[in-house]
């Protein structure tokens, strides 16, 4: 399945709060995902596997590099947990990097957020408008991601315009 994205990733201090608003515009709550992210060296894009407790899929994506937000284009196949895909990229493509979080999920409407803990980095807010279909424009996304930080008050210093796998690239970096 190919998809649009418009998204928004925030440090935060306050999850608490954040909680609270989403489920003040009663969000589905989907669960608490133990994910395991593991990204693959290729020449263009992301290619991820993510193994989890609700979430299992091998997830292709192109994504902007900038503060606020950005468009994504996503490749996504839900993948069989027991499978061997996992090693199978391992030894055609080497492993990038793996990043390992605890995610909740929810959703309001076609509007997924997430609080992440990740391992390494500290505690995260995403905020994702998705447009499955396509007939949603980018203006309709950006406007439903707005509206989100808007809500959740954060301010732009805390916007994010790298993702988890490459500030864990950077800190390892600068350890070695």
């Amino acid at each position: 399945m190919t998809q649009i994205n418009i998204e928004i990733k925030a440090r935060t201090t306050n999850q608490d709060k954040i909680r609270e608003l989403i489920l003040s515009k009663n969000a589905d709550f989907i669960g608490e995902d133990h994910q395991i992210d593991t990204y693959f060296k290729v020449r263009k894009g992301m290619l991820k596997l993510r193994e989890g407790n609700i979430e299992n899929n091998l997830i292709y994506y192109e994504r902007e590099k900038k503060k606020g937000l950005k468009q994504s284009n996503i490749t996504l196949i839900e993948v069989d947990p027991k499978s061997q895909l996992k090693e199978l990229l391992t030894r055609a493509l080497g492993v990038l990097v793996v990043v390992d979080k605890v995610r909740e999920i929810y959703f309001v409407g076609n509007v997924k957020l997430h609080i992440d803990k990740v391992k390494g980095l500290g505690s995260f807010v995403e905020i994702e408008a998705i447009s499955r279909d396509g007939t949603a424009s980018k203006e309709e996304l950006s406007k439903q991601c707005q509206y989100f930080l808007n809500l959740f008050d954060i301010p732009e210093k805390y916007l994010l315009s790298e993702s988890y796998s490459d500030m864990l690239r950077k800190a390892k970096d600068r350890r070695l």
